[in-house]
Formats: C-alpha cells, structure tokens, sequence
C-alpha cells in the first residue's frame, strides 16, 4: 500500500512538471521605441496635445508677381527683392528682419521704420510693388484694361506720436507710371507719375485719397506732368478697424475706381478726373508706407490675404 502511495505520488509530481513548461511563455523580442514620453505627443494639465507644429499656419500671398522695397539700403538706395529671389523671403537674411511670417495667426509681417527713402519720397517703407512680368518693371496696366486687388490685413503695431496719437501708414496703393514715349516727351528723367490711390490706416480706420487735377480743363500733355495733379480732401470710411482684422477690395475699370471696405461700405470715383486718368499706366502696390520720420517710430501691418486680378 506504501508502494503504490508512493508511486502515485511520483505520477503526480512529473504531471504538474509537465503543465509547467507547457505554460511557458515564449520570449519575444520587442523593438526599442523609446519611453511613453517620447512616443506620445506632450500633454498639457488638461490631458490636450500642445504639439505646436499642428497650430502653424501660412499666409495665402502669392510672391510670384510681387517686388518688396526696404528701409535700408546701400548708398542712399532701398535694397529691393525681386521674383523669384523674394519667393524665399522666410529662409533670406535680407528680407527677415522687414518681411516674415507670423505663423500662429497665418499672416505675412511687414515690419518699417524710418530709414533708406525711394528718390521720389522722404518716408521709407517695406511695400510690395506688383510686377505683371516678375524681375521687370515695364509692363503695367491701364484702367481701360482694369483691375482688382483684394487683402485681408490687420494693424499689428504702431508707435504713436508726441500728443499720444497714432502715426499712419499708407497699405495699399494704385501707383502711375509713364511710358518711355511720355517721359521723353515731357522731358522727364524716369518713368515716375503721380499715385492715382493711397489708402491709410490713420487712427483705427481706414482713410481713402485720391488725385484731382488741378485745372480740370487740361488736356493732352498737360495731364502728363506731375504737378498737374493734388490730393482731393480724402474720404473716411464709417467703420472704425482699430487692430482687428478686416477686407479691401480695389475695382478699377474704365473711367471707374471703386474701394470697398469688409464687403460692404465703399466709395466710388467716376469723375473726369478719373476718366482722364486714362492716360498713365499703372500697378498695385501693398504693405507698410510709414507717413512719419520721427525718431523712433515705427508700424507693423499684417497681411492674411493678397489677390490680383486683369
């Protein structure tokens, strides 16, 4: 009876040996992925992704047709980027002091101060000056052929004056140009003419002049001459912007400039001064005119959008 006791006691233990290694769980080689911390995007106190690169946002402007003109400059003349160079302006040392992306609110930065001047101004600027033909000047438009220019912008920075009040800035433009033929006719020794539209942020709003002859009864190579021309009185939009974002609009036409303020206030100029406009070609300008030399002083505006059409 003890014999067999034992026997079965030995049947017994090799059975349960045998459940054991049958249980055995393989080794597995796992790759290294490195710790959870390291795999799983960082967290912030409420359990949220703060993975910045997932917040970047780009401007939707298009450089292709675009020149940039700057405050500084060498010998007394703006250095100016031109197509395709500008195309690189967030990777160019030149340019990313003045022109830069804001990438947490998707806008192009365009950042002056007073500086180097164009010869035809006192006041310095970082302005983009359309360019039908990228790297040239010499192909433009006219009203007869027409025109529109949309931008999405806000008023970032600006410094203020000796009362307290803001300085302005000129944002947008439609800029004359003489031909070759006119300037030689006129005995000119550039191509420059009078800007037919500046647009200011002055004070939080928006603020429109334009050119007027100041003898309505000239004609043929009268109208040519700079000094033909003054600024009317200018004309406030209702609407105060301050530091918000909003629209422009700019149609010209034949005979016809109109500018729309977000899509619903807006001012039209039809007059003979207009209509006899027609002579002059010209082209779209935007960015930061800055209107003051005072020491100091300084704007940044923002552009979100930038569109053109012929």
């Amino acid at each position: 009876m003890e014999r067999k006791s034992t026997t079965l006691s030995i049947v017994l233990i090799l059975l349960l040996f045998a459940a054991c290694q049958k249980n055995e769980k393989p080794t597995i080689d796992v790759p290294d992925v490195g710790t959870i911390d390291e795999v799983l995007p960082p967290l912030d106190e409420e359990g949220e992704t703060t993975d910045d690169e997932a917040s970047f946002v780009l401007p939707e402007i298009d450089l292709s047709n675009w020149k940039v003109t700057l405050p500084v400059g060498v010998n007394g003349k703006p250095t100016e980027v031109e197509p395709p160079e500008i195309l690189d302006y967030a990777t160019s040392e030149t340019l990313l002091p003045f022109m830069y992306n804001d990438s947490t609110d998707g806008s192009l930065v365009f950042y002056t101060y007073p500086g180097v001047t164009t010869p035809n101004s006192s006041r310095s600027r970082t302005e983009l000056r359309e360019q039908l033909v990228p790297g040239s000047n010499n192909t433009n438009w006219t009203f007869a052929q027409g025109g529109s220019l949309f931008g999405e912008l806000a008023m970032a920075e600006i410094s203020t004056d000796a009362d307290g009040e803001y300085h302005r800035t000129i944002i947008m433009q439609i800029h004359g140009r003489l031909t070759d033929a006119q300037r030689d006719l006129i005995g000119e020794d550039d191509n420059n003419a009078p800007p037919i539209l500046k647009i200011y942020w002055q004070n939080g709003r928006v603020r429109v002049k334009t050119k007027i002859l100041k003898d309505p009864g000239a004609t043929g190579n009268e109208i040519l001459y700079t000094d033909a021309w003054t600024d009317d009185d200018g004309h406030y939009f209702d609407e105060t912007v301050g530091f918000d974002k909003f629209t422009l609009e700019v149609k010209v036409s034949e005979g016809r400039m109109e500018v729309i303020l977000n899509n619903g206030e807006s001012v039209v100029y039809d007059d003979v001064n207009i209509q006899k406009w027609e002579v002059f070609e010209n082209y779209f300008k935007a960015g930061n005119y800055l209107q003051t030399t005072d020491e100091g002083s300084f704007a940044k505006v923002k552009l979100y959008r930038l569109e053109v059409g012929h």
